[in-house]
């Protein structure tokens, strides 16, 4: 299973109630398929294998007898298939009648796992045909393919691991068992389980799939699980209810698959194991034991090499719904000033200074700012933009940043620096006319030192405007832009500035103050510290670190989800295809990783900052990193 990939299927069958030849056809059927398309597991509704809504003909004889051998037929002609099955079945066991999972695989039934809870409630009546098991897990005999191949078959509370791929662990549960208040798939997760899967038979009703989509999410969530939903459908008794073949197959509170509500056949989807186990790691509460008693049954099942269908976000720090989107950017904004505000009232400042370059960055710090003054009741006025031009700075960025003091009603102040650089140049005998690292740097240190004094003057703080991304690039003057005294976006990647960006042009009244906006976004990401070329930027960061929505999506499934370099170039290559190729994400990969590793002693030291998103680089929250850590494993593994 490559890079932790498993892929799975939850199914519908098209069956007759009663009629357990036929649907044991349908279920052999869509097994195959199933198998044919490389799914290590493919999970069947509850009870599927005679009906659902059977009623009282579960009292009789002959349709229990005619499961039994069904059953069997299930088992046999499915034993050359590499694939674990989970059927619904009703199974006797000493005068009691059982809703079992049958799970089979290579000829022969792994285990039964008895449904524990039995609805008895409005549109249920299941106690009165089935027994809820409570009891301790043995063996029960049971034939096999034939009537003369008896097995000793694991009944109860299960847990089944795979031996050679130990990260593909399978609890069962069976429908009304989830919607409990303490679901058996608790206990199952707490002892290893990875994959929940929930034979089901739950009727349709006008609004109960937003539930159940709920429910599945969830319970994936709390359990940092897989969780395969497999629904009863069409074919099922509509005497008095429909059954609408919902299936939904959840990672980790993300409905990664779900089928289309009365429809039959197959939902696939791609669970991705390395993650579950490195989320789990990660969570220090995550329970690593049970006082349950469980039988654990082992198995075998070849390492697939999928051809990966499951397609990742390409902006994971983005919602790619518009409406979400909107609602996220006026959350982030809350937060961002929540948290400015907060520190300006907790030391009794009123002033804050700004280095208002027109870039996105502190066009989005002065934007927070303007908002934190507000929500205090404080005067604009006690905003300080300075605008510090020198050897780079373009007319095009200079007054865009005149114009956004103005529009918010903040005091600017323009200081030309490039006097001060030069005189500096001059103590420490640099060439002007070396465009080197020196050169960037001492305009970059200059800007900072100009802005702290004037806090000092004013007894204000220096806000910080480097965003997340800047941040896991290193892309900062060490004791430079670097440095604040509240830094607003330090855990906001760029690829999600130019949305809050956007977000402001879109809500502001004023027309004028839109367009500059806009503008600002249109402008090429810069630092501004390279002479530009006939009055246009000449210094483009993403021509040389590399595109910020390759970067983004670097970070966060490099920090968020622990996924080595080999990995997310892989993933990368499928959600950017026809955008980048593979050389080129590698490229960029290979510089991410390098400058990852290299530039940590600046975060090392970063000054206070809100989080806002599941990802930041703070040595104080999320991201403890020795600045010394070796990056050679990571290389190696890149190059696999």
């Amino acid at each position: 299973m490559k890079d932790g990939f498993v892929r799975v299927a939850a199914a519908t069958p098209d069956i007759k109630v009663a009629d357990c030849g036929y649907n044991a056809d349908q279920i052999i059927s869509l097994i195959k398929q199933a198998a044919k398309n490389d799914a290590s597991i493919v999970v069947f509704p509850e009870l599927c294998v005679t009906g659902y809504t059977c009623g009282d003909l579960f009292l009789q004889k002959t349709l229990l007898d005619s499961a039994e051998n069904v059953l069997r037929k299930i088992v046999r002609e499915t034993a050359e298939l590499d694939i674990i099955s989970i059927v619904g079945v009703p199974l006797e066991l000493k005068e009691k009648l059982y809703n079992c999972a049958a799970v089979i695989k290579g000829g022969k039934i792994l285990g039964f796992v008895p449904k524990k809870n039995i609805p008895n409630y409005s549109e249920f009546y299941e106690m009165r045909h089935f027994k809820p098991w409570d009891g301790e897990p043995g063996l029960v005999e049971f034939y096999g393919i034939s009537n003369y191949n008896k097995q000793y078959v694991p009944f109860g509370d299960c847990i089944f691991t795979c031996e050679n791929s130990p990260e593909l662990c399978i609890g069962v549960e069976i429908c009304e068992d989830l919607w409990t208040p303490e679901p058996p798939s608790g206990k199952l997760a707490a002892l290893g389980a990875t994959i929940i899967c929930n034979l089901s038979a739950s009727d349709e009703m006008i609004g109960k799939s937003d539930y159940r989509r709920q429910l599945v999410s969830s319970q994936s969530a709390r359990l940092i699980c897989g969780y395969i939903y497999a629904d009863a459908g069409m074919g099922e008794s509509t005497q008095d209810l429909i059954f609408s073949g919902h299936n939904l197959i959840a990672e980790n509170g993300t409905v990664i698959s779900e089928s289309k509500k009365f429809a039959t056949g197959l939902t696939f989807g791609e669970i991705d194991l390395q993650r579950l186990s490195m989320e789990r790691r990660r969570m220090n509460t995550f329970p690593s034991e049970s006082n349950r008693k469980v039988m654990k049954v082992d198995f075998e099942i070849k390492m697939k090499e999928l051809s990966l269908e499951r397609l990742y976000p390409p902006m994971p720090f983005v919602p790619s719904d518009k409406s979400d989107l909107e609602s996220r950017c006026g959350e982030i904004l809350t937060m961002q000033a929540t948290g400015l505000a907060t520190r300006l009232r907790h030391i009794g400042c009123k002033t804050a200074v700004i280095g208002l370059s027109g870039g996105l960055d502190s066009t989005l710090a002065l934007i927070v700012t303007v908002r934190a003054f507000d929500m205090l009741g404080l005067d604009r006025k006690g905003i300080i933009a300075v605008t510090m031009p020198c050897f780079g700075t373009t007319s095009r960025t200079k007054s865009n940043a005149h114009f956004l003091a103005e529009a918010y009603g903040a005091v600017l102040k323009e200081i030309d620096i490039t006097d001060s650089v030069r005189s500096h140049f001059k103590d420490i005998e640099q060439d002007e006319n070396t465009l080197d690292v020196t050169f960037e740097n001492g305009q970059a240190r200059e800007r900072t030192q100009v802005l702290m004094d004037i806090a000092n003057q004013q007894g204000g703080i220096v806000i910080g405007t480097g965003d997340l991304s800047e941040l896991a690039l290193g892309w900062a003057t060490y004791n430079g832009d670097h440095m604040s005294m509240y830094g607003v976006n330090a855990s906001i990647p760029k690829t999600l500035v130019r949305h809050l960006v956007n977000f402001e042009s879109i809500s502001t009244l004023d027309e004028n103050l839109a367009k500059v906006l806009q503008d600002i976004l249109a402008t090429p990401v810069s630092p501004e510290l390279l002479p530009p070329a006939d009055g246009e930027i000449s210094q483009k960061t993403e021509d040389i670190v590399g595109p910020y929505e390759l970067h983004d999506f670097f970070l966060y499934y490099m920090v968020r989800c622990g996924f080595p370099p080999s990995k997310i170039l892989r993933i990368a290559e499928k959600s950017f295809a026809g955008q980048y190729d593979r050389e080129t994400i590698k490229k960029w990969l290979t510089v991410f990783v390098k400058r990852f590793f290299s530039q940590q002693f600046k975060r090392s030291c970063l000054p206070d900052s809100p989080k806002v998103g599941s990802v930041t680089l703070s040595p104080r929250g999320d991201w403890r990193m020795p600045s010394d850590a070796c990056v050679r494993l990571w290389l190696e593994d890149l190059e696999k």
